[in-house]
């Protein structure tokens, strides 16, 4: 579906899976940003799917300068660490983020999640992020 501002009426329609998948098949599931494909100017949005053993429990966290975060859990049940707690959430709930607070998603399973993340957007979010290794460690 193409941009309709050239029309003056000033909206943009993408169907998620269009959208291309930031991991190209290197880890399981699916991460599209949504951001540039719909033109947005302010705000952007991440959807995520996450099968059973996917996220960064074992790896790395992330926290960021300036970008505070929400996360919509949409379906599935996903296990959240913000800073030292863990909290699990089931669908239709969200939580938000402070910019400062390191945190990392873990679905672990029985079933497929899916997630939405909603922040400003950035031109390039590399320089608000930094990434915190052995965050989570694996059980």
């Amino acid at each position: 579906m193409a941009t309709e501002t050239e029309t003056g009426i000033g909206y943009t329609i993408r169907p998620v899976g269009e959208v291309p998948d930031v991991f190209e098949g290197r880890y399981p599931g699916a991460m599209r940003l949504l951001g540039a494909p719909l033109a947005s100017e302010q705000v952007t949005m991440t959807y995520r799917e996450m099968p059973p053993g996917t996220g960064g429990k074992g790896s790395y966290g992330h926290r960021h300068k300036t970008q505070e975060e929400i996360y919509l859990v949409l379906s599935g049940r996903l296990e959240f660490k913000l800073g030292d707690e863990v909290v699990a959430l089931g669908p239709l709930t969200a939580v938000r983020v402070a910019p400062d607070t390191v945190r990392s998603v873990w679905n672990e399973g029985p079933e497929e999640a899916a997630l939405l993340i909603a922040s400003t957007r950035s031109e390039d979010t590399r320089d608000d992020v930094e990434l915190i290794e052995d965050f989570w460690p694996a059980s």
